[in-house]
């Protein structure tokens, strides 16, 4: 029985090396894969899931409106599909989540959702909820903070490096806007920001 995975990790953790070394290993084997990456995200070539170590790969966009299952029954009829793979999962809705796992049910064929699990405020992205709700196994990828601890929080940064406590939940952006802290230094950073704020 085909599963569905949710990798999730803070920024900067290697998630989208991961997915592409995942399809990599795949299509080495003779078989296809089918990516997914969010329309949101501008911050490489459109329909490219792009790592920071320079790999990348073509890949179908998603929106809020895409159905996603649909588009991977329509693919799998030209080509037999031995694997799906999602990046920016975060941006997922709660249909989306539930189609993919559909994909896995129905259709016998392994998901791969990798994407943030917080914001910048520490609460949860839609897609990563129920994710983390609905997913038969998760696994958490690794990011380091600056002090050498496991990096688990996306602090949200302005141009001059200091902490951003407001603002819409989606803000695309790379280390020129987050940075992956651990929880102590993130709170630390929260209530410095918070404590300026009132003053």
């Amino acid at each position: 029985m085909a599963k569905l995975y949710f990798y999730y990790a803070a920024m900067n953790a290697g998630k989208s090396t991961t997915l592409l070394q995942a399809s990599f290993n795949y299509r080495e084997r003779g078989m296809e894969t089918m990516l997914f990456t969010a329309a949101i995200d501008d911050r490489y070539a459109k329909g490219t899931i792009s790592s920071r170590i320079g790999l990348s790969a073509e890949a179908s966009l998603f929106d809020t409106n895409t159905d996603i299952r649909a588009a991977i029954e329509a693919e799998n009829a030209i080509r037999p599909l031995s694997c799906i793979l999602v990046d920016e999962a975060q941006f997922l809705t709660r249909d989306q989540v539930f189609q993919l796992a559909d994909v896995c049910d129905d259709m016998n064929i392994p998901v791969l959702a990798y994407g943030l699990r917080t914001d910048f405020r520490a609460n949860l992205f839609t897609g990563s909820m129920h994710l983390l709700a609905i997913a038969d196994t998760l696994v958490e990828l690794k990011a380091v903070c600056v002090c050498g601890r496991k990096a688990t929080m996306n602090l949200r940064i302005d141009e001059d490096g200091r902490a951003v406590a407001i603002g819409a939940q989606t803000e695309i952006g790379g280390n020129d806007r987050y940075i992956a802290l651990c929880r102590r230094h993130f709170v630390e950073e929260m209530r410095w920001t918070a404590g300026k704020v009132q003053r």
